[in-house]
């Protein structure tokens, strides 16, 4: 069934329902204002005349409008816009949800590093800045088209003094689970991942991370043990070399070294 058409105008036009984007109490649409594409979010119709939901609305407004992250989708403003009223105005996010990804069986070992990388640094500057939020699942997590960006949607409708544990804890199982869900379409994915995924979902909520920096410093020593062992390989492979030269019988000197060799010895000294 065909959606009725929406008004236009000079400001706003080409106007169109996602309704793969819809939240639970609010319509997507994707717009042009002014010529440059934004993402509109508004009441769904039986919400609309709601003092409640108005109040929700309008609460999340000011809860997202200053939050600045690379990888939180940025709230541009709050205005009435045709056919639709007052709408929630975002950047516009062009790309697949996780959870489009994961049913299309198109997830990488790409989106995996930034699941463990750019999605975590989201939810630690979510939890400094005191943001109570929906939760965190496929769907609230995209991948830019052009980029590959980890882009988080449908981010904090409260801001408190200080979160509760339990709002830690919530993130916490809730990232295990996204992270469980993409490791299944990775099947190289390291075990220590497989690990940290199941300390995140344990179903004993004291033998999980108390908090997002044990959880990133789990996360940092898989990156750090991959550089520790390939400096251990580059250093067998350099040790190789001079063993090579000098069964070869002259003493090398300096200036017969590779230069590739030379520089690693200079930085290493």
């Amino acid at each position: 069934m065909n959606e009725p058409e929406l008004p236009q105008n000079e400001k706003w036009t080409e106007i169109e329902h996602l309704p793969k984007w819809d939240e639970e109490y609010y319509d997507v649409y994707t717009a042009k204002k002014h010529g440059k594409w934004v993402m509109l979010k508004t009441l769904k119709s039986h919400y609309k005349d709601d003092p409640r939901f108005i109040a929700m609305i309008e609460k999340e407004f000011d809860v997202r409008y200053n939050l600045a992250h690379p990888h939180i989708v940025m709230i541009n403003d709050f205005e009435d816009v045709p056919g639709l009223g007052r709408c929630i105005i975002t950047d516009d996010v062009y790309g697949d949800s996780l959870s489009t990804l994961l049913e299309q069986k198109k997830v990488t070992g790409e989106h995996l590093e930034k699941i463990c990388t750019q999605l975590v640094d989201a939810l630690d500057y979510i939890q400094r800045n005191h943001i109570v939020h929906f939760p965190v699942k496929p769907e609230t997590i995209i991948f830019t088209e052009n980029i590959g960006n980890l882009k988080l949607i449908d981010v904090g409708f409260d801001q408190r003094e200080h979160l509760s544990p339990a709002d830690a804890e919530e993130d916490i199982l809730n990232f295990g689970n996204v992270l469980s869900q993409v490791l299944s379409q990775v099947p190289d994915a390291p075990a220590r991942l497989k690990k940290i995924a199941a300390k995140c979902t344990d179903p004993n909520p004291r033998n999980r991370y108390q908090n997002i920096h044990s959880l990133r410093m789990d996360l940092a020593n898989r990156s750090g043990n991959k550089m520790y062992i390939a400096i251990i390989a580059f250093l067998i492979i350099m040790i190789g070399i001079l063993i090579w030269l000098n069964s070869a019988g002259a003493p090398a000197r300096p200036d017969t070294l590779p230069a590739a060799l030379v520089r690693s010895s200079s930085f290493l000294l």
